[in-house]
């Protein structure tokens, strides 16, 4: 017999104190329409009508009684099988039905399916597909409802899977250590989707787990709906007051496939059986039936009343009009519209400062003018970061918006993208650009996507200390813009100087996107120039010419602009114009164009290796968009494409300062 069979009690046993008719009723009401949305759901995906269905069948206990305890303004994020918390929401179920169809009806216009949106009208923020990421955000959320004294709780969704993850330790362990008023409901089906549970941990409940992060814990009935409404009710009201997360492990088991294509054949018959007589629909029902709470006639006028209701519901989704394809929609929706604004930096007093010290000014300033910004990193409070960035900045600031974080990154982008959900602003610092990978997932897909999903701001900025030249070896050196240039959704800046930087950063923190900030580790304390004192901003998105020429345009960012400059010193003969990209995604095309046209010979390098690059990227769209005006081939550079080594010899010979130069020498001589 399998263990997942005997996590459960064999019967359900409801307990009705505190609860009158009425509510009884109503937790019935709540029950049943989400069980007869997914019967005519089913039919509708034998019909082709809809393309996909995760049944919640069997588990609708968890969600309704979860809906139901959280207080309305309270945010709660679900996954896929979660179905009652939209019903119980009071979500149109026409605008469900068309988001399951893929029309704009629904709430990402057809640019994502089943329950992947959110909907801040109902305090909803709905799942990706990548399992956990979810969680970090409630953090944010409750960071926020925290930081600004808002006494209200969020709730987490999870599947049993989905606690194998990091994002879940990770979550856990941040919502521990920073004291965050979060109920996370675990809903135990005993299968990620047909792995049992067996396979998947060995603790013999996940709650169990909950000691390891200094957490409150409970197990629950998960098909009886009053002790699930019970358990999250003392745990909602247990984080509000001690402004502590709880774990709440639902024992439960869905009916159906991990989705209809699935299949169960890999459950054992018994326990299907078992968990048949479990039903949370068909026993509660029962018992009120019992109790003469409910009559078989009520019961029949409250079935026919919300099959009428999904019925005409479904024809109004039906007839509404499929997505129609307009390309600039498409583009214009990746991004929230910038509230840039330009503050003239010519008529500013000037100090003469390092890169380190105008970024570190620039961060300030921010701070100062926007309260609602928070600061989130390793090290970043007490310490000032490894790089000195934020020293002092809890004296001014305090502790609560100037944030040392654990060692995870992942959870942390994610609590940033929730304080995002809830109005505010958030930088976080990676100690090192090469950490990132850590927290991949919640940039590329989180941040850069949830905007053209469903019209949500990711008010969030990544610094990123980058770069090589310092011998640090493969792991602190990386040149890794790339990996993020392919990913629509995300704007990425690299300046070169400090005034740019300062300028660039306030303006990344102005913007309601999702920014990557490279900022050159040996160009820190290397360089310095006259930044203006006071608060300013430059246009994301705008190259600079940095150097003006005529014999060979140069297209480059970061230390690129600084080996171009010596190189131009060293070439005295040939007329260098330099392009200081400055902004990468979007990056300028139209300064890059009209210095072709007047050069007619162009380079484009940068330090990153050079397959794939950036550098690369521009070459080729150079090479379509230019040729007429070209009297040489397109030459590019870059490092080496090995991973950045530690010996001073080996990584100077990865760099590629000397082979830009001989470059330019060969581009001269077309």
């Amino acid at each position: 017999m399998s263990e997942i069979k005997t996590q459960s009690q064999p019967n359900l046993s409801f307990e009705t104190k505190g609860f009158d008719s009425e509510k009884l009723l109503l937790f019935y009401r709540q029950l049943l329409l989400p069980r007869l949305v997914e019967e005519k759901m089913l039919i509708l995906l034998r019909q082709g009508k809809i393309t996909k269905w995760f049944s919640g069948m069997g588990q609708e206990a968890v969600s309704i009684g979860a809906a139901l305890a959280m207080h309305k303004e309270e945010f709660i994020l679900p996954m896929h099988r979660n179905l009652g918390v939209f019903t119980t929401r009071k979500v149109p179920l026409h605008r469900l039905f068309g988001q399951f169809q893929g029309k704009p009806l629904g709430f990402s216009k057809g640019r994502d399916r089943s329950f992947h949106f959110g909907t801040k009208e109902h305090f909803i923020v709905g799942m990706i597909s990548h399992l956990g990421a979810q969680l970090s955000l409630a953090d944010g959320i409750a960071l926020a409802h925290k930081l600004e004294n808002e006494k209200k709780v969020v709730l987490a969704f999870s599947g049993d899977g989905a606690t194998s993850e990091g994002e879940f330790h990770e979550a856990m362990n941040v919502a521990a250590v920073w004291d965050l008023p979060v109920v996370f409901v675990v809903e135990n089906n005993g299968y990620g989707l047909s792995t049992p549970n067996v396979e998947q941990y060995r603790c013999s409940f996940i709650s169990d787990k909950a000691e390891g992060y200094g957490m409150k814990a409970k197990k629950v009935e998960g098909n009886n709906i009053l002790e699930v409404y019970n358990a999250i009710s003392h745990a909602r009201e247990y984080a509000l007051t001690h402004q502590k997360p709880v774990i709440i492990e639902a024992l439960t088991f869905r009916m159906r496939g991990h989705e209809e294509a699935s299949g169960t054949k890999y459950v054992p018959k018994e326990v299907m059986e078992f968990w048949a007589t479990k039903d949370p629909v068909i026993n509660f029902e029962a018992f009120l039936l019992e109790k003469g709470i409910l009559t078989e006639k009520e019961k029949q006028q409250i079935t026919a009343d919300f099959k009428k209701y999904i019925n005409d519901e479904w024809q109004k989704a039906e007839q509404a009009p499929k997505p129609q394809v307009q390309v600039q929609q498409e583009l214009a929706d990746l991004f929230a519209a910038s509230n840039w604004k330009l503050t003239d930096p010519n008529l500013l007093k000037t100090q003469n400062k390092r890169m380190v010290d105008a970024i570190s000014i620039g961060l300030y300033q921010a701070m100062e003018r926007f309260p609602q910004l928070v600061l989130m990193g390793q090290d970043i409070a007490e310490y000032g970061g490894v790089f000195k960035i934020t020293e002092g900045f809890i004296e001014k600031f305090g502790k609560a918006r100037v944030r040392n974080t654990p060692l995870c990154e992942s959870a942390i982008i994610g609590a940033a993208l929730g304080l995002s959900i809830k109005g505010m602003k958030a930088m976080v610092e990676m100690q090192f650009a090469d950490f990132v990978t850590c927290g991949f997932n919640q940039i590329v897909n989180n941040l850069a996507k949830i905007h053209y999903r469903w019209g949500q701001n990711a008010d969030v900025v990544i610094r990123m200390p980058t770069g090589a030249g310092v011998k640090a070896g493969p792991f602190h050196s990386q040149s890794n813009e790339a990996w993020f240039f392919h990913t629509p959704g995300l704007k990425i800046v690299y300046p070169s100087t400090p005034f740019a930087a300062k300028g660039l950063l306030t303006a990344a923190i102005e913007e309601p996107n999702p920014v990557m900030f490279f900022e050159h580790k040996a160009l820190y304390r290397a360089i310095s120039e006259e930044v203006p004192e006071d608060y300013y901003s430059l246009p994301i998105g705008k190259a600079k010419l940095d150097q003006i020429g005529n014999d060979i345009s140069v297209v480059t960012y970061g230390m690129g602009v600084h080996w171009v400059r010596e190189i131009a010193k060293e070439l005295s003969h040939i007329s260098i114009e330099i392009i200081d990209l400055q902004s990468l995604l979007p990056w300028d095309r139209e300064t890059v164009k009209q210095s072709v046209e007047k050069t007619n010979k162009v380079l484009v390098c940068n330090e990153d290796t050079l397959t794939g690059s950036i550098a690369s990227e521009i070459a080729a769209w150079i090479g379509e968009n230019c040729f007429e005006n070209l009297d040489a081939p397109v030459l590019r550079e870059g490092s080496l494409d090995t991973p950045v080594p530690f010996a001073g010899v080996l990584e100077e010979a990865f760099l590629p300062k000397q082979r830009i130069k001989e470059k330019i020498e060969k581009l001269f001589e077309y």
